[in-house]
């Protein structure tokens, strides 16, 4: 902010107000009074962010573009203060106002651009490049809608709009200047023109891409990066004025409303075929403009793209933008002219691909006939780039075609994009070091093979800023004290704290800023969910997306176990427990959705039966979002890492749960088992089967969810209670579930990993009977959370994979 004094800032705001108003500010409205703050904050970042730009620009660096087709980067305005280094004068002279900050603050609405981990990672990795001075931005799409705001409505979710932009966005500038035209449709041919083949694309249906620029302000620098989300628009000549004139009202508008229905919701419904064909132009539609975004500007400050991979990385997060790879021929090929191998040697020198999953289903494929209607020049360089490699496989490995058959990227009439990504990127990294020996010797293991060099591990980290700073200001607070404030710039000095693990006082601190986190807690919930809680309880957490291998089901037979115990012997001495669930679910997701009426069930059981006596409580807390997690997660006692194990990628949960103190109780799945290492097993209930010993069953067989039941009567009867009668639900409400348990012989492995898991929640109760142990774990946890900061990650992207360096601007 270009005021720095308590006077100015007030005064300005004053100003400001009235400027945009014209009314006395006692007049004002708590919505006005935010966006005055944010006008008046970006003027100051303004500055700054033109001139990280210029300093860009002038020195002609190599940038980052990240591309992601989600974000979520939470509420903005307290971290951009806090950034900046203005939020106490701010509160301090708003206060001069009587207007509250904090009161502020709740106006303000998250960005509805993303839904889950793969938007949290991106946003995290961005605030991290900022923080470091890394020259990057991010690609992605201005939905108009997001995914849903999330309703639960007799335990069941009901999805409804996330109207996020109802009031504006005003972060954003737009900069139509920049727009750029995307095409689809039409149909593609060839011709040959001297010794080279010229393409041709005609009939097509042209989309106006529209960029809307975000600021990313770095802590405590003058770096203001760029996140660039695109929104599609009808070209200007598009209405059919003669046809409204003519009474034709519907017709004349319906090319309007196709074109703006690309960037409506984030993950349209993709199990019918318009969802698919809206799901492909969503991520066309972003990849080439942002592709044409990057060569506009390359050789605007070059003159040729042949500096292209010298001042630009595009890295692709997951396969939905995967299609900057073809993209990106096309536009070297048919408007550069390049040839091919300049033009592949181009691509695989600038793009970089992670991969965030090993699940078969979540590994995108797109129906040929899908791709060669809407992208037919796309199509034809997806298929040329399949044939060149193909017959380097058969070069190489001769007449063993089931290996040529697997490795290729079009096959059984799909077109497989991780296979495209790992043939033509010059990175793959997987985001856990579990997570990259999977790729390596099952899901990608005869491209690792082919190509071992490409494959590298690049684990998931957390802005520790936004997560510990300014989620939890007292435990931050506490942390300065003892150690300094060096670990906000440097997380990995948080390990200082390991000197004091031991000291009686530390541990009071912090289990005193954690109480008051649980009574800020539970009064929300109180207000929100009805459910009276007890602070002193243990607050035990499951909160992320609502999925069969993140195991919500094994949670809940812990607490269905627990109440029936209760049950069985009515004044049994238990350890008091919250049980506090959260996440959504695919709108398609109808075993997930059944999930979430069950969860309410038990809990309105529970929750009403006075035989309880306050020991057991179960909430599941609406429309998780970023700053729901900003309220549960200081408040966390036990972290619940309970994903089946080798299906979870990564996690990045559990590192904001250990980084406030929570303890993890996981199995050794994705960045648990780095957890683990870290804080060492003393200080994390491990259970469960290990990934080689969940693949060697679904390899080789011997296990049986029947058998298991039957040699198993607790868990027998939890399975029964579902449809006998004991829920207050029909026999039939749940018996999606039942069968994904029996029938499908418990894919993920729920009712073969329960006695563990019981095990290890015994292990729970006892340590956190001893409050002195338990501190000291929790410290643990804390100190040695600096090496999961994005910081850590970004800083081993940027060296190994992207080859940037940080860009120091002068004062």
């Amino acid at each position: 902010m270009a005021a720095v004094t308590r006077d100015s800032i007030r005064e300005a705001f004053v100003d400001r107000f009235q400027s945009i108003y014209a009314k006395t500010l006692e007049s004002g409205s708590q919505q006005e009074y935010y966006h005055t703050l944010v006008h008046l904050l970006k003027d100051s970042i303004g500055h700054s962010w033109a001139r990280t730009n210029s300093e860009y620009e002038t020195h002609k660096v190599k940038q980052v573009y990240y591309f992601s087709i989600e974000f979520l980067p939470g509420r903005l305005l307290k971290n951009y203060l806090l950034s900046t280094g203005v939020e106490q004068i701010c509160r301090e002279a708003l206060a001069d106002l009587h207007l509250d900050l904090d009161a502020i603050y709740r106006e303000e609405h998250e960005l509805g651009i993303g839904s889950g981990g793969l938007g949290r990672l991106a946003s995290c990795l961005l605030d991290s490049m900022a923080a470091m001075r890394i020259p990057g931005h991010g690609c992605g799409i201005r939905y108009k809608y997001g995914l849903f705001r999330q309703q639960l409505v007799e335990g069941y979710q009901v999805e409804l709009p996330d109207g996020w932009l109802k009031n504006g966005n005003p972060w954003e500038t737009v900069k139509r200047d920049k727009a750029v035209v995307v095409r689809f449709g039409g149909r593609a041919w060839a011709e040959s023109v001297g010794e080279r083949l010229v393409f041709h694309h005609e009939d097509y249906e042209s989309v106006l891409a529209v960029p809307y620029d975000m600021p990313l302000v770095g802590y405590g620098n003058r770096t203001v990066n760029t996140l660039r989300l695109w929104s599609a628009e009808a070209v200007a000549d598009s209405f059919d004025f003669q046809g409204f004139n003519r009474g034709d009202y519907s017709k004349s508008v319906e090319y309007k409303y196709s074109v703006e229905s690309i960037t409506e919701i984030l993950y349209p419904d993709d199990s019918n075929y318009h969802g698919r064909v809206l799901r492909l132009k969503q991520q066309y539609f972003f990849v080439s403009a942002g592709v044409q975004s990057i060569v506009r500007y390359v050789k605007r400050k070059c003159g040729s793209i042949h500096y292209l991979d010298d001042l630009a990385a595009i890295h692709i997060n997951d396969t939905h933008p995967a299609l900057v790879i073809p993209e990106l021929m096309r536009i070297l090929m048919d408007e550069e002219g390049m040839g091919w191998q300049e033009a592949w040697q181009m691509v695989s020198g600038t793009v970089s691909y992670t991969n965030h999953t090993v699940l078969p289903e979540a590994m995108e494929k797109w129906p040929v006939e899908i791709i060669q209607q809407l992208l037919p020049r796309i199509y034809m360089i997806i298929q040329e780039i399949n044939e060149r490699f193909c017959r380097e496989l058969a070069a190489r490995y001769g007449a063993d075609s089931e290996r040529i058959r697997e490795m290729a990227i079009i096959k059984d009439g799909y077109v497989h994009m991780a296979n495209m990504a790992v043939v033509a990127c010059s990175s793959v990294n997987g985001v856990a070091k579990i997570h990259t020996e999977i790729l390596k010797k099952d899901v990608l293991r005869p491209f690792y093979e082919h190509r071992p060099y490409k494959f590298n591990n690049k684990t998931n980290g957390i802005t520790h800023r936004r997560w510990l700073l300014q989620a939890n200001p007292e435990l931050a607070k506490v942390i300065t004290r003892v150690i300094g404030n060096s670990w906000i710039s440097h997380p990995e000095d948080l390990e200082k704290l390991l000197r004091f693990v031991h000291d009686a006082g530390l541990q009071e601190e912090i289990a005193r800023v954690k109480k008051g986190n649980k009574i800020l807690l539970a009064n929300h919930i109180s207000t929100q969910c009805g459910v009276a809680i007890d602070p002193d309880s243990l607050f035990d957490v499951h909160i992320k997306r609502i999925h069969a291998y993140k195991r919500q089901l094994l949670k809940l037979f812990h607490v269905m176990a627990l109440y029936n115990a209760i049950l069985a012997k009515p004044d049994l001495e238990m350890l008091p427990r919250t049980v506090v669930f959260a996440g959504k679910a695919s709108p398609g997701y109808y075993l997930a959705k059944n999930i979430i009426k069950l969860i309410n069930t038990v809990a309105q059981k529970i929750n009403h039966d006075p035989a309880v006596k306050g020991r057991l409580k179960i909430v599941f807390m609406e429309n998780y979002s970023v700053s729901l997690a900003e309220r549960i997660i200081p408040a966390a006692d036990l972290s619940e890492q309970i994903s089946t194990a080798s299906k979870e990628a990564s996690g990045t949960g559990n590192m904001k749960l250990m980084m406030n103190g929570a303890l993890t109780v996981g199995t050794l799945d994705g960045a648990n088992i780095e957890i683990r290492d870290e804080v060492g097993p003393e200080n994390f209930f491990a259970f469960g089967l290990t990934a080689d010993e969940v693949l060697a069953y679904q390899l080789h067989g011997g296990y049986s969810a029947r058998q298991l039941l039957e040699q198993e009567p607790q868990l027998d009867l939890i399975v029964d209670q579902l449809s006998n009668g004991f829920l207050e639900a029909g026999s039939e409400e749940f018996s999606d579930i039942v069968r994904h348990l029996i029938d499908a012989n418990d894919e993920y492995f729920v009712l073969r990993d329960f006695a563990a898991y019981q095990v290890a929640q015994q292990d729970v109760e006892m340590a956190y009977r001893d409050p002195h142990h338990w501190r000291h774990m929790a410290a643990v946890n804390i100190a040695r959370s600096g090496q999961f900061s994005s910081d850590r990650t970004v800083g081993e992207y940027a060296v190994g994979i992207w080859k940037v360096r940080p860009l120091v601007l002068d004062n």
